[in-house]
Order: structure tokens, then C-alpha cells, then sequence
């Protein structure tokens, strides 16, 4: 395979809520950690090359699929080959896990005669390890430290072992099927109960339109809408409710930089948006569980709050890198962990706040201490709020004074005043709060507002933009019609997105972002700029951004954290929860009004 050639839209997601694998079209498995989106990739190929471990399954003489797409309101991903000799279809998926996790990919010929050829090269801990492999009763067995991996096929395919891969070749005509089926388990344990990989399948299809089919949206572009929902679904961790940011770590921001992060973990920052939009579409059981993975995660000390928590809650995240991984078209460092969990990201307090509130009007059932939770948020920020921090894009370039951390503080306290102001029986100081609340109205409007140029800046005193200021109207900070919040609007679309597509910042400036080199485009800020051109009553200039938003989905409807106008790329990890979360928003807020009840 030629890695050089590779684009981040060559892949398709599948996944068992629990993990997932990226699929090439190709046909081969590239990307794969077990048992959970954080463990260790036994398929590590994405960011190495085929000895790091992959799973190819095509026709022997190999070649990009001819068509693929996923069954309609599946995670369930067919991709056809047209071969001199005949055609073919691979179905590749992940039944919902009972005790372990299984790939099944299930080739059926659908005319002539196709001779097929699986390679499976298992490399543990992200392609570092090759495990020692055995037969026992028709099964390969991969084992190598806590990890075994068993491969089978149904019916028994002829099978061999050669340059530490194992191969598999056979023959489909018309009508014929093969399963091939990888099942995962700890190595000191007993293999678990087989499944049957054509029931599976059956299932699986009928779940995932049973899921579907309670999206409550039935506006335009409806099927980009509900595969990104299907996509957030596929990014959550089933047994907390957590949802990661994307299922893989390292993806570039610029092929060949050094901008490479782990986005397997979940970010406070997105609770807001994810609340409003499972809410407004109608998946009230995700989005309680995830207010409910949000409160867990959050408790202890005020002081000790994160941006970012793992599947379960878990703090320590330690970043460090690879060094035998050459990253996906060579962008190294490939990096494990993230050490922006340390820093100190003042928004995030009225990210949670906002969610609680959010939950509590909804009506979701209260939880004990839903309230005490937020009451010392609250205080705690009332104690900080005046410190500058590193602001909501993680940069690595000191603490300032950034403007959207004073505005969700503002948030923050708005809230928390509204909801002692809704319901008198809850406990708390309001005229304080209140208090703090036209203090940091005042302080972002005097010292983060530029007048000479009429917009809101990055940090006070700063000449830079920032996306986030997009926000301002979204969250209440100003009414849309403020020639403020217009004038920002203007400001940051000419200087941030003069092709339509939105960069975060600039980083140009190296006081704020140190690092080398730049990055694409950020696609949920562009889906910012599309909500804030309509809040100020641009919805024709809105909705032509939204159409060329979409159309930067790849084949199978999957967007990545950022996109290269220039090239038409993808970039970053992939593919990305808030990206999905803003083409839902926007969707509602452009069409809400039509196509959701």
C-alpha cells in the first residue's frame, strides 16, 4: 500500500460503541484500538504503514473499491469491487458488544467468480509488539501480554501463515458468502461465546434504523443530519455515556507538521452543544446519560476541574510520544495522552454550569447533588475569573486574558442567577452572582472590545481575532442586533474565513500558538460563522455556507476536525464529534423551525 497517497477521506468509520476502526477503500482495516476507543491500537497501519498492523480484505489483486456507502441509517458499511472476473461486496461492522468485542466482514459475490484474499497483520500496542500466533480448533489465535485476538471464518476458508501475517484465500461466486470474524478478549481469560456473524449482521441493521428512526429532524439534508447523529452515537462510550472527540490520536493539522494530537477522551467543552442537539432531535436517554458522565466526571474539588476526562471519567491523561510510529504522511510526533489537560480553561466552568442549567430545563430527572455541584463551580470562579488562562483552543503559548473564557464566566453566572430566579427553592447568592454577573459584562465590553475597528477581540488589549467570538449572540452575551456583535461578525469572517471557511486564530501570532507551521481550517467554527450570520439576519449568506459545509463530507458523510480549502482535504482527527455536533446545530437552526417536532 502506498501510505503517500492515503487522504484522511479514504476511510469510513465503524464501531460497537465501545471502540471503532477506520476501513480504507482499499478495503482494509487500518485503525483499531481494543477493547476501548484509549487502549492500545492492534491496527496501527494509519499512522505507519502496513507493518504496523492491518487488516486487508479485497480481491486478490487488490485495487480501490469500486463503490462504497453504508447501508441507509446503519453504521453498517458495504464496499463493491467491479473485477474483469466478476463483482463483489465486502460488509464490514461491529455487533453491539456482549463480553468482547468482534469485526466482522462478510464477503458475498454478487456475480461471476471473484478469488478474495485477507492479510491480517496484528502489531499490539500501536504496531510496536507482534504477538505470537497458534492454530486450535480452526481458529488463528494472536496472543502477546494481556492481549488475544482470535480469527475465524464461516464456512472454513484455507488459511496459512507466512512473514508474520496470516492469509486467507478463497473463492466467491454468486450469491456465496464468507464471514471472516476478529474477536478480541484478555489473554488470561477463556474465549468467549462465538457469534454468529450473518445473525449479527441482521441485528445490527435493524438496531441502527430502530435508533434512527427516533430522530425527530425531518428538514433538509435530513440524511447528513442523522448520519452525523449516527456518528456521535458511534463515538459513545456505551458503558458511562462519555463521548470521545474522535477515535484517533495524531491525525495532522498540516501533513508533515508537528500539530498532532490524542482526541480519544472527552472534552467538558462540548457538553453544551451535545445536550441541545441529542435534546432537540429527540435522544433524551444520551443525552441524560451523558449530563450523567458529566457529573461524575466533574466531581471533587472546583479547583481541580479539567477541559478533559477519559471514558470513564478518568484524570490522568499523560501525553507522550511514539517514536517508531512516522505518523500519517509523515506527521510526527504521534502522540499519546494530552497534556492540555493541565491547563487552566476558565470557560469550561460555564460549559458545565450551562449543561446543568440546559438538563434542569429540559426536565430531565435531577440528580442528588446536581445543584451543590454547580453552587461550587460558582463560587470557585467567582474566585478566579479576573486570572487570565490558556483560552478554549489549548495553545501552548502562556495565559492571557482571552475574551470567550470572561464570556462563559459571564455564562456562568447568568445561569446560575436565572435558575435560583426560576426556582425559588433552590439555595444560593443571588444578588452575588448577580453582582459578578454586570461585573463581567462591563470588564469584556471595556477592555476585549476593539472601537476603533467595532468588533471584540481574542484577549483584551490584542489586535488578534478569534472564532470563538462567533459565539457571542449563540450564548446571550449581546442580542444579535448589536452593532457589536455585527461588527464582530464582520471582522472575523474577512479576516478568518476570507474563502468562507473559518480558521480558528491565527498562528501567525506566536505569542499565543508557538508552534511551527499552520493548520486547515476549523469546520465547526465555520458552522459558528453559519449560526452568527443567521442570528444577525444573514439566513440566504447562512445557508449557502451550511450547502458548502455538507459538501465537504466525504463520500460516506464524514467530516474531520478540520479541511484544506486549497487541496479539498480533510485534516485532523477523524472523524470529529464537534464537527458533527455543529452540522446538527446548524441544521436546527436553520431549519429547526420545519423539520423538527
Amino acid at each position: 500500500m502506498q501510505r503517500s497517497t492515503r487522504t484522511i477521506e479514504d476511510y469510513a468509520l465503524i464501531g460497537d460503541q465501545q471502540t471503532a476502526a477506520l476501513v480504507s477503500r482499499t478495503g482494509s482495516v487500518d485503525w483499531l484500538c481494543l477493547p476501548r476507543f484509549d487502549s492500545a491500537a492492534c491496527f496501527a497501519a494509519l499512522l505507519g504503514d502496513e507493518n504496523h498492523g492491518h487488516w486487508h480484505v479485497a480481491p486478490r489483486h487488490g485495487g480501490t473499491c469500486t463503490r462504497r456507502a453504508y447501508r441507509p441509517d446503519t453504521l453498517v458499511l458495504d464496499s463493491e469491487w467491479d473485477t474483469p472476473g466478476g463483482s463483489v461486496r465486502l460488509t464490514d461492522f461491529m455487533p453491539q458488544r456482549d463480553r468482547a468485542p468482534d469485526v466482522v466482514r462478510i464477503i458475498e459475490g454478487l456475480d461471476g467468480k471473484v478469488t478474495m484474499r485477507s492479510t491480517l497483520r496484528l502489531r499490539f500496542d500501536y504496531g510496536s509488539i507482534v504477538p505470537w500466533m497458534r492454530r486450535t480448533n480452526g481458529h488463528r489465535v494472536a496472543i502477546a501480554g494481556p492481549d488475544s485476538v482470535w480469527l475465524r471464518s464461516q464456512p472454513p476458508v484455507h488459511t496459512w501463515g507466512k512473514d508474520f501475517a496470516t492469509y486467507s484465500e478463497f473463492t466467491v461466486e454468486a450469491g456465496e458468502k464468507v464471514a471472516l470474524v476478529l474477536t478480541w478478549h484478555p489473554s488470561h481469560k477463556p474465549r468467549p461465546r462465538l457469534i454468529d456473524p450473518f445473525d449479527a449482521l441482521e441485528s445490527s441493521v435493524a438496531d441502527w434504523r430502530a435508533w434512527a428512526a427516533q430522530c425527530r429532524y425531518h428538514g433538509p439534508h435530513r440524511e447528513a443530519v442523522v448520519r452525523s447523529l449516527i456518528t456521535l452515537k458511534a463515538l459513545t462510550y456505551a458503558p458511562t455515556g462519555g463521548i470521545v472527540a474522535a477515535p484517533t490520536t495524531s491525525l495532522p493539522e498540516t501533513p508533515g507538521g508537528v500539530r498532532n494530537w490524542d482526541y480519544r477522551y472527552s472534552w467538558l467543552r462540548d457538553s453544551t452543544l451535545t445536550l441541545q442537539a441529542l435534546l432537540s432531535v429527540g435522544y433524551h436517554e444520551e443525552a441524560e446519560a451523558w449530563r450523567d458522565w458529566l457529573l461524575r466526571a466533574v466531581a471533587g474539588d472546583p479547583a481541580d476541574l479539567q477541559i478533559m476526562y477519559g471514558l470513564s471519567g478518568e484524570r490522568r491523561l499523560p501525553e507522550y510520544e511514539l517514536p517508531w510510529l512516522p505518523g500519517f504522511q509523515g506527521s510526527a510526533p504521534v502522540r499519546i495522552g494530552n497534556a492540555a489537560v493541565n491547563q487552566l480553561q476558565l470557560d469550561v466552568y460555564g460549559e458545565v454550569i450551562d449543561s446543568l442549567t440546559l438538563a434542569r430545563s429540559a426536565g430531565m430527572p435531577i440528580r442528588p447533588h446536581m445543584w451543590r455541584v454547580q453552587v461550587a463551580l460558582m463560587e470557585f470562579l467567582r474566585s478566579v475569573w479576573k486570572q487570565p488562562d490558556e483560552g478554549m483552543w489549548e495553545v501552548r503559548g502562556g495565559r492571557r486574558h482571552f475574551v470567550y473564557s470572561k464570556v462563559m464566566a459571564w455564562v456562568a453566572a447568568d445561569r446560575a442567577a436565572r435558575a435560583l430566579e426560576g426556582y425559588p427553592g433552590l439555595e444560593g447568592d443571588l444578588e452575588g452572582w448577580r453582582v459578578m454577573r454586570d461585573e463581567v459584562h462591563r470588564e469584556v465590553c471595556e477592555r476585549g472590545y476593539d472601537p476603533e475597528r467595532n468588533t471584540f477581540t481574542q484577549y483584551y488589549g490584542s489586535r488578534a481575532l478569534d472564532a470563538s467570538l462567533l459565539l457571542i449572540p449563540r450564548v446571550g452575551f449581546l442580542p444579535p442586533d448589536d452593532p457589536r456583535v455585527i461588527g464582530t461578525v464582520e471582522a472575523v469572517r474577512a479576516e478568518l474565513a476570507p474563502d468562507g471557511f473559518m480558521r480558528r486564530y491565527s498562528t501567525e501570532n506566536t505569542n499565543v500558538d508557538p508552534l511551527p507551521g499552520r493548520e486547515g481550517t476549523f469546520v465547526v467554527c465555520s458552522f459558528w460563522l453559519a449560526d452568527a450570520l443567521h442570528f444577525i439576519g444573514r439566513s440566504n449568506e447562512a445557508r449557502e455556507l451550511f450547502e458548502r459545509l455538507v459538501g465537504i463530507c466525504n463520500d460516506v458523510g464524514l467530516l474531520a476536525e478540520e479541511y484544506d480549502p486549497a487541496t479539498g482535504r480533510l485534516l485532523g482527527n477523524f472523524p470529529q464529534a464537534f464537527s458533527h455536533l455543529g452540522l446538527v446545530g446548524t441544521a436546527l437552526a436553520l431549519f429547526g423551525g420545519e423539520g423538527a417536532g
